[in-house]
């Protein structure tokens, strides 16, 4: 035993169990025992400032490993198989697969487009297909899908879909 000051503190504890401990711990044993169970727990529980510290490292290993694939995508040695990434995977609800079906069908659409099509505000339908773009680019590198400003395909200011990546 060390020669820490000990405190005294009160728990409240279900009946059951402080007759099973009435009967199983001879008296005289019982602070002890409750002693080692607290700091037995206590070892088992991590500490919060250790938790933390942890958390920001994963977070910079995730802001690493998001800048390597970046790069690999850029320099197109992160290779895409075809038919290997799967669109819909980076969709969340059925707004976010039905701009994708769309995108697959017509290869290319504007945001009123779509969002006639779906039958909804073209402010949700941009939301969408900018997460859609974000999300696609930070797990693989690259972007499914594209916006273009110019003109493609008899279109102008529209999202196309990235057929090396998504083709199946």
């Amino acid at each position: 035993m060390s020669m820490e000051k000990l405190i005294t503190i009160s728990a409240k504890i279900p009946e059951i169990v402080f007759k099973e401990m009435l009967i199983r711990i001879p008296e005289g044993e019982r602070s002890r025992f409750i002693r080692d169970a607290i700091i037995e727990k206590l070892q088992h529980t991590p500490k919060p400032d250790k938790i933390l510290e942890l958390e920001k490292r994963i977070s910079q290993l995730e802001k690493s490993f998001e800048e390597i694939k970046m790069y690999l995508g850029e320099l197109e040695i992160l290779t895409h198989e075809h038919g290997r990434v799967n669109p819909y995977s980076f969709c969340i609800d059925d707004v976010d697969r039905k701009i994708i079906e769309y995108l697959l069908h017509y290869k290319g659409a504007t945001t009123p487009e779509l969002a006639q099509h779906i039958g909804t505000n073209r402010w949700l339908v941009l939301n969408r297909l900018r997460k859609i773009q974000k999300t696609s680019k930070k797990q693989l590198g690259k972007p499914i899908i594209e916006y273009c400003a110019g003109e493609r395909a008899g279109k102008r200011k529209a999202w196309w879909i990235i057929q090396e990546i998504t083709e199946e």
